[in-house]
C-alpha cells in the first residue's frame, strides 16, 4: 500500500511552500495488530527500502509504518537536492538546526500515528537522519509540544535510533526539567541507541553524546548498545536486538522476559 501526502509548513522564514513528502509504505502485521511503529529512513534514502528490511523481522505484531522524506536542497551535501527530514549542516547535535522542518516532519509522523486504533501501542524508529528524527519526535512528545508551540498529539511508547544524533541536546535538560509532566513523561519512554563504533558519516561520539544528553536530561529506560567494527550501516545482530528489545517493552504477544 502507498500513498502520496503534503506538509503545510507555514508561511514563515525561507519555505512557505508545501513541502512534499514522498511514497509511504505499510509492512501490514502478519499477527495480531498490537503496535504501530513509524520507521524514517537516512539521507539520501526512501520508505520502500526500510520496508523491505523490516518486513523480514520476526515480529508477527507490529504494523510498520515507512514514509518517504521530502526532496530538498541539503547543505551537508553542498546544496545538492535529495530526500531529507530536515536541512543538515553537520551530523551532530552542535550543527545548526533546521527547526521549521524538524517540526514539519514531526508533525508528519505524529499524523500517520494518529489514526491507529486506541488499543494499539505506537513508537517511532530510524536509521541515521532518521534516528535523528525519530528523536526530534521524543522530544516533542515529552515537552508535549513541538518546536512551533503546536501540542504534540501522540502517546509515543517506544523510540528506536540507529546511528544517529540528537538535535538541540544541549537544551534538552533545562527544557524537560522546568515541566514535572515532560519529566513524568521523559521517565517512562523506553528509547534503545545503537551505534557503531567505526562510524565514519555519523561518529560514534554524536551517538554516544545522544545518549548522554538523554539520560540526563531524565530519560531513564535508555538502552545504548555499542557495536565494535560497525559503520555505517545495519547489521543482522542490531536488528535482533531490536527485535529483542521491542517485544517486552511494547509487550507483545509471545513477550518472555529478555536480557537488557
Amino acid at each position: 500500500m502507498s500513498y502520496n501526502t503534503h506538509s503545510n509548513i507555514g508561511s514563515s522564514s525561507r519555505s512557505a511552500r508545501t513541502l512534499d513528502f514522498g511514497r509511504t509504505h505499510v509492512v501490514r502485521p502478519k499477527g495480531k495488530h498490537q503496535a504501530t511503529i513509524v520507521w524514517l529512513h537516512g539521507l539520501g534514502d526512501n520508505g520502500s527500502s526500510s520496508s523491505q528490511l523490516l518486513d523480514s523481522l520476526p515480529l508477527p505484531n507490529i504494523k510498520w509504518i515507512c514514509p518517504t522524506a521530502p526532496t530538498r536542497p541539503v547543505t551537508l551535501l553542498g546544496g545538492f537536492p535529495c530526500t531529507a527530514w530536515f536541512d543538515a549542516g553537520e551530523l551532530s547535535e552542535d550543527g545548526s538546526n533546521d527547526w521549521e522542518s524538524l517540526d514539519a516532519s514531526a508533525a508528519h509522523i505524529a499524523n500517520l500515528l494518529s489514526t491507529e486504533p486506541a488499543d494499539v501501542k505506537v513508537g517511532i524508529g530510524g536509521f541515521s537522519m532518521g534516528a535523528a528524527m525519530a528523536l526530534y519526535s521524543a522530544t516533542c512528545y515529552t515537552l508535549g509540544r513541538y518546536g512551533n508551540g503546536n501540542p504534540y498529539p501522540v502517546n509515543l511508547r517506544a523510540i528506536v535510533g540507529l546511528s544517529g544524533w540528537l538535535p538541540g541536546g544541549r537544551s534538552l535538560k533545562s527544557k524537560i526539567q522546568s515541566s514535572h509532566e515532560a519529566a513524568r513523561r521523559a521517565a517512562a519512554l523506553p528509547i534503545l541507541l545503537c551505534h557503531g563504533t567505526s562510524d565514519d558519516v555519523v561518529l560514534y561520539k554524536y551517538g554516544e553524546t545522544a545518549a548522554q544528553s538523554s539520560t540526563s536530561a531524565g530519560f531513564r529506560h535508555l538502552t545504548f548498545k555499542s557495536y565494535e567494527g560497525l559503520g555505517h550501516y545495519t547489521v543482522p545482530a542490531e536488528m535482533e536486538e531490536m527485535c529483542h528489545w521491542l517485544t517486552p517493552k511494547l509487550a507483545l504477544e509471545g513477550s518472555r522476559p529478555t536480557r537488557n
